[in-house]
């Protein structure tokens, strides 16, 4: 670990511990509790503008934008076309609240380009692309190499003022699906420069009836939560609308209780984003979810 490494770690790991007594993201008076936003990758087929009418009539606070491969922006175009898209949102009041990435490496191609564009634009966070456990190295070998990866990518993070956000997602291989894995990888980190986008869908699907003993350990590092439902078919996860699945009010009366007040990211997953013809079906969908969370968070 080289000295200015060791320096923002130190640093890091104060504040973290500061952070780690204090409620989830207390904000200022003049921020709305828990911004709602929904993750737009159903409606690639739609024009910026159209995009954002859309939303703003949804009744969003802002958007999950992908801006990596095959989203709204490419990355090589990030320059070009997130200020537009950006314009286009803040026309109807509405603002990229996370951006979807390809990033989990500073020395990545696009990296540098991407969160510079971005920090410029005033947004303030960003999804990390998933880390995949190899099955040819040692858990302990690939987590060690994983940490000193968001290390660094943490002290790039701060220089921009910008936050990393580490999805939890079920499934053998993804790093954080167990919950303790992303744990010790951000051991230390400040949420300020690397925190989670902690996954209630995807924890439940991992954890069963623990999910709540996890979410513990996670919310040291816990800044933007996702919402969406799931049902078991046997074997196998089929994504509901939310309500009809496994997702209830038990969760959202955690995130009262420690009054979290980060980003909610709805996503709505159960119908085909692929197909353009879809899109007024996921308009009546992301209509009905949004009613129905906020309903658990007024309860």
């Amino acid at each position: 670990m080289t000295p200015n490494r060791r320096h923002f770690l130190a640093a890091a790991s104060g504040a973290a511990c500061a952070l780690a007594t204090t409620p989830l993201l207390a904000r200022s008076a003049d921020q709305p509790k828990n911004p709602i936003c929904v993750f737009t990758k159903p409606f690639n087929s739609l024009s910026f503008d159209e995009l954002a009418d859309r939303i703003a009539e949804l009744g969003f606070d802002g958007i999950e934008a992908p801006i990596r491969k095959g989203g709204h922006v490419q990355p090589e175009r990030v320059e070009e076309d997130l200020p537009k898209l950006a314009e286009a949102l803040a026309k109807r009041d509405l603002a990229v609240t996370v951006m979807t990435s390809d990033i989990n490496n500073p020395r990545g191609k696009n990296t540098e380009k991407v969160l510079r564009t971005a920090a410029t634009l005033g947004i303030k966070r960003y999804r990390m692309k998933y880390f995949k456990y190899s099955k040819s190295e040692p858990i302990e070998t690939q987590l060690a190499s994983w940490r000193d990866q968001v290390i660094d990518l943490a002290a790039m993070n701060h220089d921009y003022d910008m936050t990393g956000l580490y999805q939890n997602h079920a499934g053998n291989g993804y790093m954080g699906a167990a919950i303790w894995d992303i744990d010790r990888v951000l051991e230390g980190i400040s949420p300020d420069d690397i925190a989670m986008a902690y996954d209630i869908r995807h924890a439940t699907a991992e954890g069963g009836a623990s999910w709540p003993t996890t979410l513990r350990l996670a919310r040291p590092h816990i800044d933007t939560v996702y919402v969406k439902d799931f049902v078991w078919e046997g074997a196998k996860m089929r994504n509901v609308p939310l309500g009809e699945g496994r997702i209830g009010r038990e969760f959202f009366s955690i995130l009262k209780a420690w009054d979290f007040q980060g980003p909610i990211s709805l996503h709505e997953e159960y119908l085909d984003h692929r197909d353009p013809k879809l899109v007024p079906q996921h308009l009546a969908a992301i209509k009905k979810d949004l009613a129905t969370l906020r309903q658990y968070l007024s309860a």
